[in-house]
């Protein structure tokens, strides 16, 4: 009898290295040899306590209560058997319906076509907060995907919690995504399939599209990291997979057959005569162009763009209503988009501290369409002489708003066969993409989108983005004196007032 009891503390011992086995799995699955020794010595310690006590189960098991006992517990493993079984089958063949009223968690037919494509695999490191509203999408929207393909790993990663992740990866932006392929590299900043699924194409891809930007004319450097330079959107471009780099049409005689953008950004000087020639028989054999052009400069570009049916407008826009607070009235602040491939996942303000207006001629250019990509409010005029502060709108010189500040050309005529197909942006700004803006969300969302459109790297735009976007307010002139009236002055004086009152009544009872 003392024998049998002293072994009872083996049965002990072997049933508490079990389940420390299965703690040690759940939380240091990689330490696979501390697992396999806690499970061992279990199995040692719970082997040597049945057989010792072999006889006394025997005896245990004859008596009519144990066996009515044994068939409740088997009945309860049975039903936690076919749990498990029904578990396994749906892990393994999982099937999902979405009900919801806008098929929030249904993928576009795009993105299924991208996902059964993929021939190698691809990682996801979320840069996001828990509690942020980013987070919760890229979850759902990501576990779309991964039911869609075993190609795709996700980490989640709070840039706050873990820093040095973060650092690591040089993530400057909240609810950023890297997407990584070998050694492919594409980050997004929105989460949104559209961005996902395009960021999947690009870095699939072993080959980058090659964007060139226009010198030799003062444009603004991608070198230069400075204010007004171009560093950080050379960055930009190079972090969601293109090669970035640049062209002289002074020198070479004609723009490279592998450029698949060329961006002329904020040209000081005139562009000559045979530029020109080379730039006009780029786009006529399919090329896109990105004309960044700011308010009082002489580019000599306006008879070129003028064969396309754009006019660049004359003077400053000025918006009394959307502008940035407190800063200039030159400071527009635009959050009013044409529905385009280029604008209509855009969820943030762009802010273009000078620009120029653009317009279309029709009887000019009959064999392209004009979309606008962007207009200020009926508040809004060209000032055509900004040599002291503007006060006033000039009927006799000025031109009243609303206008359009950015602009997309396509022709009309879909193109030949194994041809590709021109297109044109055109913004009457450059330093909305300079080191001083670039990181004010909006813009970084704008130029990015408008350089995807025109490397073709947008080609699934017509997946409409289903999930609620999170819409940051930035408050304009007027709604900021409308909040300072009600929240700063108002509601403290009328809950002053009703303290008044109730200490009052109080008082005379």
């Amino acid at each position: 009898m003392e024998v049998t009891r002293s072994t009872v503390p083996i049965g002990i011992v072997g049933a508490g290295l079990a389940v420390a086995g299965l703690v040690a799995y759940s939380l240091a699955p990689d330490k696979l040899w501390l697992v396999t020794l806690c499970e061992g010595l279990a199995l040692v310690c719970l082997i040597v306590f049945f057989v010792i006590h072999f006889e006394a189960l025997k005896a245990f098991s004859s008596r009519r209560s144990t066996r009515l006992g044994a068939n409740s517990v088997l009945m309860v493993v049975l039903f936690l058997g076919i749990l498990g079984i029904v578990n396994f089958l749906a892990s393994r063949h999982a099937q999902r319906w979405d009900f919801s009223e806008t098929q929030h968690f249904t993928l576009a037919p795009q993105t299924y076509q991208v996902l059964r494509g993929l021939n190698r695999e691809v990682k996801i490191t979320v840069f996001a907060q828990e509690r942020s509203q980013a987070f919760n999408t890229y979850r759902d929207l990501l576990d779309s995907y991964r039911q869609a393909s075993n190609k795709l790993t996700v980490q989640f990663i709070d840039p706050e919690r873990r820093p040095n992740i973060a650092r690591e990866y040089g993530i400057t932006r909240a609810d950023t995504a890297v997407l990584e392929s070998g050694s492919q590299s594409v980050r997004i900043n929105s989460p949104s399939e559209l961005e996902l699924t395009s960021a999947l194409i690009r870095v699939s891809k072993d080959t980058k599209k090659r964007l060139l930007f226009l010198e030799g004319h003062g444009e603004r450097s991608l070198e230069d990291r400075e204010r007004n330079g171009y560093a950080l959107a050379k960055e930009a471009l190079i972090k969601q997979g293109y090669d970035v780099g640049t062209v002289s049409l002074l020198q070479e005689s004609a723009v490279p057959e592998n450029a698949a953008v060329l961006i002329i950004a904020g040209p000081r000087r005139p562009v000559t005569k045979e530029e020109k020639e080379r730039i006009e028989r780029y786009v006529e054999r399919g090329g896109r162009v990105m004309f960044l052009i700011d308010p009082d400069t002489q580019t000599d570009l306006d008879d070129l763009l003028a064969k396309w049916g754009v006019e660049l407008g004359k003077g400053v826009v000025v918006d009394l209503q959307n502008r940035l607070a407190l800063g200039d009235l030159t400071a527009l602040l635009v959050s009013v988009f044409t529905d385009h491939e280029i604008t209509h996942d855009l969820t943030s303000a762009v802010l273009l501290p000078l620009s120029r207006h653009v317009t279309f001629r029709e009887d000019a250019a009959k064999d392209w369409d004009f979309v606008p990509l962007a207009r200020t409010s009926p508040r809004s005029w060209a000032e055509t002489d900004m040599k002291g502060r503007v006060v006033s709108f000039n009927e006799k010189e000025d031109v009243q708003g609303p206008v359009h500040l950015a602009a997309a050309l396509t022709p009309k005529k879909p193109p030949e066969e194994g041809k590709p197909r021109p297109a044109i942006v055109v913004v009457g700004n450059s330093s909305f993409a300079s080191n001083a803006f670039l990181n004010f969300p909006g813009n970084t969302d704008f130029f990015l989108h408008a350089a995807g459109w025109l490397a073709e790297e947008r080609e699934l735009i017509s997946i409409t983005p289903k999930e609620p976007a999170l819409r940051p307010f930035i408050p304009n002139p007027v709604q900021e004196r409308i909040l300072l009236y009600v929240q700063v002055l108002s509601l403290p004086f009328l809950t002053f007032l009703w303290g008044m009152t109730v200490w009052r009544k109080r008082r005379r009872l």
